[in-house]
C-alpha cells in the first residue's frame, strides 16, 4: 500500500545538512567580561556586610534591589534615550547587572535561614527581595523616562543664540 502522508507532511528540505550559526565571539566576550565584574562587585559587597545565618541577608537584598534599579536605568537609557553599540546590552544588562545580582544566592540565604531556626526571617525575606526588586526596576524605568523630559524640555526652553550651537 502506497505511503499516505500529505503534501504538507513531506519534508522537501530532509537531505540537507542544518544551517550552520556563526558563534557570536563579541556577545560572549563581553557577556563574560561584563559578568566577571559584577560578579567580583557582589563578592565585594557580600564580604563588606556579611549576615549570621539567621539574619536579614542585607547585603545580598541590596545588590539585588540596587541592581534591578540599575537594570530599569540601563533599559531605557539604551532602548529610548539614545542608541547604544550593540554590545552595551550584553555587557552591562546581561553580564555586569546579572552577575552582580544573584537571586540563587538569595534562595541559600532563605535557606539558610530556616535551617538556622529563623522561618519568619526566611518569609520576610523571600518575600521582601522580589517586591523590592521588581518595585526597583519600575522606580529605574520611571525615573529615567522623567528625568529624560525634562532634560529634554530644559533644552527646548533654553534661549538660542545665533552662531553658537
Amino acid at each position: 500500500m502506497p505511503d499516505a502522508r500529505t503534501a504538507a507532511q513531506v519534508d522537501l528540505h530532509a537531505d540537507r545538512p542544518p544551517a550552520r550559526r556563526r558563534v557570536p565571539w563579541a556577545t560572549l566576550a563581553v557577556i563574560s567580561t561584563g559578568g566577571m565584574a559584577g560578579a567580583l562587585a557582589r563578592h565585594g559587597v557580600a564580604v563588606a556586610f556579611p549576615h549570621a545565618p539567621g539574619g536579614f541577608a542585607w547585603a545580598t537584598f541590596g545588590v539585588n534591589t540596587a541592581g534591578c534599579l540599575l537594570i530599569g536605568v540601563l533599559m531605557v537609557a539604551i532602548t529610548e534615550i539614545r542608541e547604544a553599540h550593540r554590545l552595551v546590552r550584553p555587557f552591562l544588562g546581561v553580564g555586569v547587572l546579572g552577575g552582580f545580582t544573584t537571586f540563587s544566592t538569595y534562595v541559600v540565604d532563605a535557606q539558610q535561614a530556616l535551617q538556622a531556626g529563623a522561618p519568619r526571617t526566611a518569609l520576610i525575606y523571600l518575600a521582601a527581595t522580589p517586591t523590592a526588586a521588581l518595585a526597583a526596576v519600575f522606580t529605574g524605568v520611571h525615573l529615567t523616562r522623567a528625568l529624560a523630559r525634562a532634560v529634554a524640555r530644559r533644552r527646548e526652553d533654553r534661549p538660542r543664540t545665533e552662531g553658537r550651537p
